[in-house]
């Protein structure tokens, strides 16, 4: 049977924690940072966990996770 492909995309986008969450960048950290407040971008640094009703499929779009 051959290998299943991975999706780019979604490699790019989440990651996949030793316990098998699946984890996520915060959006809005990219740029227009001045407008932030300090504890605005300190909340949205890190890493975050997806919502539950996506977990599925993520993980189906990264078989080797």
């Amino acid at each position: 049977m051959p290998k299943m492909k991975t999706k780019k995309a979604v490699k790019k986008r989440f990651k996949i924690s030793a316990g098998g969450k699946v984890l996520k960048s915060q959006s809005f950290r990219r740029h227009l940072l001045g407008d932030k407040s300090s504890s605005r971008k300190r909340r949205i640094r890190g890493s975050h966990l997806v919502d539950p009703v996506d977990v599925k499929g993520i993980k189906r779009c990264l078989p080797y996770g």
